[in-house]
């Protein structure tokens, strides 16, 4: 991804619903003004969701999110349907797509309760309108469209920009550095990285710096020692990949400020409060105990790979007992976390705040523990009271846990 691009996790993800030719596809296509989702008047046409990142006005930069109809019927229908489901943990606005000449059946009604469980904004666009010779007085969300037409386009993208939620813009530095401020960051060459360059978070964290004025000095753990003695005062934040955590734990002066892209990143998305609490369950892991692995990107897994290799290695070292270990990836995530006795996730990077959140609220609420890479590596090299020195909250609640 150039780092002039919007990342996908940080756009606007609009997700197109609605039952089996109700005329999704079509919608979306018109929304974007391109030829996005294959359109056929064969019911069951888009059989996975089709998701495109770009630029839609007046919302800006989007992430549109074409699924299958949810009436699909049978084995294979009733996984496209649980396909459909996934998007909704990501999706920041919704599209319901129901035909103007029938009544909201089941697939609808059922949808709409879905999206009101989850307190996501929504439109129901009456689609092909073009077929009724008068169109009724249109619901306080609801709005009759023709994509064939163009009836009503513009204004649904002006009414979802409208939905759009009003939220503070969030920073991944914000409140540990200011104007002139030296920052070093910490950056070994990834082997899951494509070739020549830099994994998301610590490209996002380098922009960041740059946004707020500071000097950024980037290097390999390996030239770490070289890189401070080389400054000419102490830099105001040292920030690290978590798989060099005691590395740079160990050449970095214990007054000079350190933490983690991943502990940055689990605060940007909402998850570090609690995840800083599920750590602890690191510590009661015994035997036969199941944890699951989850990543939010999909890569070729190296021979050393963080999240199948690495992290269960040092999980049994901290615990001294052999824990069983389930990896899942991208948009796959359990409905049912009772199984596990921690959930371990990455920084979440490659999702949403909305995805990331909904996870959290899943393990939350079936009273499954869950931590994030950064906060479970930095707690296993005994680190965490230092990398969390930053957030002085989640310092305070370290130490009243030990009281």
């Amino acid at each position: 991804m150039s780092m002039n691009q919007s990342p996908s996790a940080v756009r606007v993800h609009i997700a197109f619903f609605g039952r089996r030719n109700a005329g999704k596809s079509s919608l979306l296509n018109a929304v974007t003004g391109q030829r996005l989702a294959v359109v056929s008047d064969v019911p069951g046409t888009t059989t996975d969701p089709v998701q495109k990142a770009m630029e839609l006005l007046p919302l800006g930069p989007v992430v549109v999110i074409d699924t299958p109809g949810f009436d699909d019927e049978g084995e294979l229908g009733s996984l496209r349907v649980e396909k459909t489901r996934q998007v909704l943990a990501k999706a920041d606005l919704a599209v319901l797509a129901a035909p103007a000449d029938r009544p909201l059946g089941e697939p609808e009604r059922a949808l709409l309760e879905l999206f009101e469980q989850r307190k996501l904004p929504y439109l129901i666009a009456r689609t092909k309108a073009d077929l009724l010779k008068d169109i009724p007085q249109a619901g306080e969300r609801e709005l009759y469209v023709s994509a064939k037409e163009g009836l009503n386009i513009r204004e649904l993208k002006e009414r979802l920009a409208a939905l759009r939620p009003t939220t503070e813009e969030k920073r991944l530095l914000a409140g540990l550095v200011k104007p002139k401020d030296l920052v070093v960051l910490v950056t070994p060459i990834d082997e899951a990285a494509p070739k020549g360059r830099m994994i998301l978070p610590q490209q996002q964290v380098l922009r960041d710096a740059l946004d707020y004025g500071a000097v950024a000095v980037v290097t390999r753990e390996l030239e770490l020692k070289e890189a401070l003695a080389a400054l000419g005062r102490p830099p105001a934040l040292v920030v690290t990949d978590s798989q060099a955590f005691a590395v740079a734990a160990r050449e970095t002066p214990p007054e000079v400020p350190l933490t983690s892209f991943s502990i940055l990143m689990a605060r940007f998305k909402g998850l570090l409060d609690t995840a800083v609490e599920g750590v602890r369950a690191l510590d009661r892991l015994r035997d036969g105990d199941r944890v699951l692995i989850a990543e939010g990107c999909t890569h070729h897994r190296q021979c050393n790979d963080i999240g199948t290799v690495k992290l269960p290695r040092w999980i049994r070292q901290h615990c001294g007992a052999e824990p069983i270990f389930e990896t899942v990836s991208g948009t796959e995530f359990p409905e049912d976390l009772s199984p596990y006795k921690l959930v371990l996730h990455c920084g979440g990077c490659m999702l949403n705040e909305r995805e990331v959140l909904s996870r959290m609220e899943r393990a939350v609420d079936q009273g499954v523990p869950i931590t994030n890479y950064g906060t479970a590596i930095a707690h296993m090299h005994g680190i965490l009271r230092r990398s969390l020195s930053v957030f002085p909250h989640l310092a305070a609640r370290l130490d009243e846990r030990e009281d």
